[in-house]
């Protein structure tokens, strides 16, 4: 970085490195600290009458308190804080007492990590505390953190703003109480789904991100080149079509936790690169993967916030089986008043005309009718809701309904106004599929470029045969979004995608 462009703060602190290792202080020495102990866990485990524990710690020195020839430091490790009480005549025993005045008041700043070790006690107001015996700096911070600090009942310094927060997580998880349980949650989601996946006996895999056929879904993929092969591959935006070759392979249950990529617009709820969970189970149907779906959910609930009730700004969802189950044509008529069964293309867009939902030409049967539900139902579903039974345009890898042919043995399970899972009773008979890819293809000619490419790889597979299969999807971030009460994606990933950061 230009010497121009620093902060006077950030002048110092380089001062003070430079000043550290002149001393014969290494900032950011290679040798391992073992630490032995963790500030909750020491807070929890004290009693005042057992003997004192030794313990080493470390972390970033968050606040301190210089008292002459003691000090009191507020010490962040990973688990939360424990105060530090360091005394001059211990640190720096006999003729190193100056040592204690130059580096620790002067050259030692809120921000830098240090470890220490000595014994835990009780002070005299009563709080838990590491008495330091001795002191290591391990690494020196070059930027002051945005602690945020108290005038006349006014905050100041509070690291607020979105934008930087998302750009700077690593500073976000510091300074802002309750980010980092945000993930830790994240966590516990995808522990207690594996859980419950594992003990039903199901496998979990791993299939290809770049694909030469984006299949799967119908969606807007990223491309890139292959130089060695010189082809086009894309990044996934759907494994599902992998990982029902495994299932054609003789697997009766598969899994898989997989980055998709779509390369379509950013919002609150949708994010370029996103987690999916897909599952595919032989000799199953989608009824039946309803109630998996359901108790599931109920569980992960109750795994990571000990009830199945979450609030998501002002409303309660009640994650406790069984689920409201409403078919398409239902949902759209109750909010409607429209009843689209046996309705053509013409018909359809002459309803959404009438309901003032805007369309083009490209769209066919099935992106009509996503478009009356997604614009006057969806948002309607806030408890958890299977909307069912989607009609066959919709849906080119799900098999007929057993009573309409006109339908499909579909559900998308909605909460909170949103779509969180996707699930079929999977078709599998090679000609019908082959069939629905080619009027993929005709709407692709129409301009619709979200329209699937015919997988030729996919039909051969299926020509082999595939026994009858359900398969979920469930989109990962806004899972985690309901378990954490957070209404924007950008609050559950790590680090979500940005615009170019402006210099």
């Amino acid at each position: 970085m230009n010497p121009s462009e620093l902060s006077e703060q950030e002048v110092l602190r380089r001062g003070s490195l430079d000043t550290l290792r002149q001393m014969g202080i290494e900032p950011y020495p290679a040798a391992e600290f073992p630490v032995s102990g963790h500030s909750v866990e020491i807070k929890e485990n004290f009693n005042d009458e057992d003997a004192p524990r030794q313990v080493s710690v470390a972390g970033r020195i968050m606040g301190r308190r210089i008292m002459g020839k003691a000090s009191f430091v507020e010490l962040q490790d990973a688990d939360g804080r424990i105060q530090l009480y360091i005394s001059r005549d211990d640190i720096c025993p006999g003729e190193d007492k100056e040592l204690y005045n130059t580096v620790f008041k002067k050259l030692l700043d809120i921000g830098d990590f240090i470890g220490v070790t000595g014994y835990v006690f009780r002070t005299k107001t009563g709080e838990i505390s590491v008495h330091a015996q001795s002191l290591t700096v391990l690494a020196k911070s070059l930027k002051p953190l945005p602690i945020v600090k108290m005038k006349d009942g006014v905050a100041y310094d509070s690291f607020e703003d979105p934008e930087l927060r998302y750009r700077r997580r690593y500073v976000d998880l510091v300074v802002n109480k309750g980010i980092k349980d945000i993930f830790l949650k994240r966590t516990k989601v995808y522990n207690s789904m594996r859980e419950y996946f594992n003990n039903a006996g199901y496998i979990e895999v791993e299939t290809p991100i770049l694909q030469s056929i984006p299949g799967g879904a119908s969606a807007r993929p990223f491309i890139t080149h292959h130089n060695a092969l010189d082809i086009p591959l894309y990044l996934r935006i759907a494994d599902e079509l992998y990982l029902k070759r495994l299932i054609v392979g003789g697997f009766d249950g598969v899994y898989e936790f997989s980055k998709n990529f779509r390369n379509e617009g950013m919002d609150r709820t949708h994010n370029p690169e996103f987690t999916c969970m897909e599952i595919y189970v032989a000799y199953k149907d989608y009824n039946w993967m309803m109630e998996f779906t359901e108790k599931m959910l109920e569980k992960i609930c109750m795994d990571v916030n000990g009830t199945t009730k979450v609030m998501v700004g002002d409303k309660e969802i009640d994650f406790k089986a069984p689920f409201r189950r409403v078919t398409m044509a239902e949902a759209i008529k109750e909010h409607t008043g429209v009843d689209i069964t046996g309705m053509d293309e013409d018909q359809l867009r002459k309803v959404c005309s009438d309901l003032h939902i805007e369309v083009d030409k490209s769209m066919g049967k099935g992106k009509l009718i996503d478009e009356i539900f997604g614009e006057k139902c969806e948002g309607n579903y806030i408890q958890p809701t299977f909307i069912t039974d989607y009609p066959i345009e919709m849906s080119p890898l799900t098999k007929r309904h057993r009573e309409n042919p006109e339908l499909t043995e579909r559900f998308e399970l909605m909460v909170n106004g949103k779509e969180l899972c996707n699930a079929y009773s999977e078709l599998n008979d090679p000609i019908d599929q082959y069939e629905r890819f080619v009027e993929q293809m005709r709407l692709g000619a129409k301009g619709d470029d979200e329209a699937m490419i015919i997988d030729h790889d996919f039909i051969r597979a299926l020509e082999y045969g595939m026994p009858p299969t359900s398969g979920m999807g469930i989109g990962m971030d806004r899972l985690v979004m309901l378990m954490t009460g957070q209404t924007a994606i950008q609050e559950v990933l790590f680090f979500p995608q940005m615009r170019p950061e402006k210099k």
